[in-house]
């Protein structure tokens, strides 16, 4: 399965935030932003910081999509 954080990246939009802007509220790496961007795993404490700051729950932000 991978793993897509595409419902991330709308929320962004829909909350009228910058991937940088993230980054800086969250107290996440540039490093974990690429990760995410890639889809690439990333720490459970990572999706945490990045679900209090946008007040929203993992469901929110990530998905598991079947491989094709």
């Amino acid at each position: 399965m991978a793993t897509s954080y595409k419902k991330l990246w709308k929320l962004l939009i829909d909350k009228d935030m910058k991937k940088k802007d993230l980054e800086l509220q969250a107290k996440i790496s540039h490093y974990t932003i690429n990760k995410l961007n890639r889809g690439e795993n990333v720490n459970v404490d990572t999706l945490e910081k990045i679900c209090r700051t946008l007040n929203c729950s993992i469901e929110d932000i990530v998905e598991f999509v079947p491989d094709k």
